[in-house]
């Protein structure tokens, strides 16, 4: 409580206001660009799901659109360059053909 009084009070004296709706206090789990916790950091639950989910992609922007996402969380994908290689490689001009 007193770090949360801390922050609440540097608000105010620099004059930052909070919409006290927008906010969850006591939280062991934030989502917030992953999941954040005690534990750590871990992939979001649903990100995983989207990726699994993700339609084959038709065009190179398609491709281009869905290697955004599990780039983004390459840190937990163990060996992602080599596991996303043969989609990197289609990206080349030319070389776009699904099979």
């Amino acid at each position: 409580m007193a770090h949360l009084r801390e922050i609440l009070h540097m608000l105010l004296k620099h004059q930052f206001f909070a919409n006290l709706k927008r906010y969850s206090f006591g939280k062991t789990k934030v989502g917030y660009l992953g999941h954040i916790s005690k534990k750590g950091v871990s992939m979001d639950p649903q990100k995983i799901e989207a990726i699994l989910q993700w339609p084959i992609p038709k065009s190179i922007k398609a491709l281009r659109g869905f290697l955004g996402l599990p780039s983004y969380y390459r840190r937990f994908i163990c060996n992602y360059g080599k596991v996303a290689r043969p989609l990197t490689i289609l990206l080349k001009k030319g070389n776009f053909i699904w099979t």
